[in-house]
């Protein structure tokens, strides 16, 4: 099992498991900002790296991730063990990647809900690809963070798909697949990733609450 980075909240009213995107691991920026900004609204963040990033740390060398059955039951084991020693609520999510293998487990854990943060839709210029399938049939809450402009699936597109009455979109004005918008647009990166924070923190309280 992997180490994990936890950034524990001080009035901690729920935890989220949080997974990389397929090519930085859980100490890059997005993951270690995004993970402060949760924990500074009451989620206690858990960070952890698949084994294949696992190895890239370990040896300096880049590789693909793995096949997503082999993410699926990585993530799937990690969920059971952080759910078993949690007396708070257990949320999963990820950014982009990891975030598509939460939703894709979600049914088959205890964790109340997932939280992405850039789900990849489709391969960039390859709307045709939908990652969408299982998304049509959720039954539990999924809150997916997404840029307008994101590359991977932008407002007007994801708009026309049909999805789970329990998937709510929460987009970010002209955010990329980092949330991150042009200087131009008079927003900053900053404002997104607490924008994005509070609410994802907002979604929690609210499944918690009921």
């Amino acid at each position: 099992m992997s180490d994990m980075i936890t950034d524990r909240a001080e009035n901690e009213v729920a935890v989220l498991i949080l997974a990389h995107g397929a090519g930085a691991g859980m100490q890059s920026p997005f993951m270690a900002d995004m993970a402060a900004l949760l924990a500074a609204q009451g989620i206690t963040v858990a960070r952890f790296d698949f084994p294949y990033m696992q190895t890239i740390a370990e040896t300096g060398k880049r590789r693909p991730p793995d096949k997503i059955e082999k993410l699926e039951a990585f993530y799937k084991d990690l969920v059971e063990q952080v759910t078993e020693n949690s007396s708070s609520p257990v949320f999963i999510g990820g950014k982009s990647m990891g975030g598509r293998v939460s939703t894709m487990i979600l049914e088959a854990t205890e964790a109340k809900g997932a939280v992405v943060f850039g789900y990849p839709f489709h391969p960039p210029g390859k709307p045709e690809k939908l990652r969408t399938e299982h998304l049509v049939k959720m039954t539990k809450p999924v809150f997916i963070n997404q840029g307008e402009r994101d590359t991977f699936g932008t407002q007007s597109e994801v708009d026309g798909y049909n999805l789970s009455g329990q998937v709510t979109l929460h987009y970010l004005a002209d955010g990329d697949h980092s949330l991150k918008p042009r200087k131009s647009s008079g927003y900053t990166l900053n404002e997104h990733m607490q924008q994005a924070a509070s609410a994802s923190a907002a979604f929690i309280n609210r499944l918690i609450s009921c």
